[in-house]
Formats: structure tokens, sequence, C-alpha cells
């Protein structure tokens, strides 16, 4: 498979700008805008960084978006998702590993509230943008292919995920397994140690994209990931 899109120099202005789409996003999302918008401006930012990429000529193949391989990337995506599911729940049943869903930003949500954190703020807000930077546009122009595992475009993408989290990370040591831990480390390490281990999760994850060959592989995974641990973080605190 070759990959289609324009020439390198024009490859990196694109990179530029993606990244400052994004910045501006996770500040809109995190610092400015209220809590309603959370999805609307990850629906938004999704939408603009394909805009960008399809206008640039990249194919929906290359962005991992394309109809033909739906269900290679379903079938995968749902493998996973099984996979952690399974995981999770023995995780939520063993009492020596349910304080990894202590988790102080959680709270208490009733069901509409759930709803809402699982199918808004989570899905669009999160899973949907990040899935679409991070594993298909990001990747795209930094040169990775279906074709072949390409460790410089998938690590640059990565490490473009764990900058991303810069912000959520500052609240990283509300779980009290990550307390536990690492309570005594200072706050700015344990930042930087969570964007690193947001990058080494991000390599994971577009593994999945990797061999399901669309995006929709991750978002299952991801979208599982975060959900599941969510809602079971809940059920445990009640």
């Amino acid at each position: 498979m070759t990959i289609t899109g324009p020439r390198t120099s024009t490859r990196l202005l694109l990179v530029v700008v993606c990244v400052v789409v994004l910045a501006t996003a996770t500040t809109l999302a995190n610092r400015v805008l209220p809590g309603w918008a959370y999805p609307v401006c990850g629906a938004v930012t999704a939408a603009v960084l394909l805009a960008l990429a399809f206008g640039a000529g990249y194919t929906p193949a290359d962005l991992g978006v394309s109809r033909a391989t739906l269900g290679r990337a379903a079938v995968t995506g749902l493998v996973g998702a099984a996979f952690f599911l399974v995981v999770f729940g023995i995780a939520a049943v063993v009492p020596a590993l349910r304080t990894v869903y202590d988790d102080g930003r959680v709270g208490d949500p009733d069901l509409l509230q759930l709803l809402w954190l699982t199918l808004g703020r989570i899905t669009f807000g999160t899973v949907i943008v990040e899935e679409i930077a991070f594993r298909g546009v990001l990747p795209a122009l930094l040169g990775a292919r279906d074709d072949r595992w390409r460790w410089g475009p998938i690590l640059g993408a990565s490490a473009f995920f764990g900058l991303w989290h810069f912000l959520p990370a500052l609240a990283v040591g509300r779980n009290a397994a990550v307390h536990a831990a690492l309570g005594g480390i200072p706050t700015q390490l344990l930042q930087v140690l969570a964007m690193v281990a947001a990058a080494a999760a991000g390599v994971f994850l577009y593994a999945w994209r990797h061999f399901g060959r669309g995006v929709l592989a991750s978002v299952l995974v991801h979208f599982t990931t975060n959900v599941g641990g969510l809602v079971i973080a809940v059920a445990v605190r009640a």
C-alpha cells in the first residue's frame, strides 16, 4: 500500500497545524468551555483534523477510516474489548486489586450522569477525537502505513498523545492505587510519568488500529477501557 498525500515540507506544516488545533482544543475543553461543551469540542476537533487531512490529499485508507476495512477493524476491536472486560472483571472481584478503581475523579454520578459521561463526554470528548487524531491523522502525516509497522511515525504520534495529556495528568494522583504506589513523588514528576504512560498507551492503541486496519479497532478498545473502568469504579464506590 502506498501512502498518498503531499510532499514532506507540506506534511510537516500540516503536523504543526494539527498540533496547534489539538493544543487549542485541549485548553478550551479543560480550562475554558463549560462541561456540556466537552464532547462538542472533541467532535468538532476530530472533524477539523479529518478535513485538513482530506484536503491535503490523504485517503480514508491512509487515515484508518476506510469502509473497506470496517469489518476487520470491528472484529479486531471487539476481541480487544472482550479481553479488557475480562481483565476488569477479575480486578473488580479481587480485593487486592480493587484499589485500582478507587478514583477520586469519579465522584458519585447517578444513572443519567453516568450515561452522559459514557455516551457523551467519553465517547466524543475523549475516544473519538483521540483516535482520529493520534491513531488516524497524525500517524499518516508522519508517514505511518498499514502494510508494515513503522516505529518512527508511531512513536511520534504517541509522543504527541502523551503531551495531549498534560492537563489531565494534573489529577492522576487522585487515584488511590497511584497515590499508594507513587504518593511520595513530586507532583511535577508524577505528571511527567503520567504523560509517559499515556504515550506508551498510544503505541498499544495504535497496534490495535494497525492490525485491524482501521481506527474503529482502537476506538472499541479505548472506549471499553475508559467506560468499563468508569462503570466499575462507580459500582465499587456504591
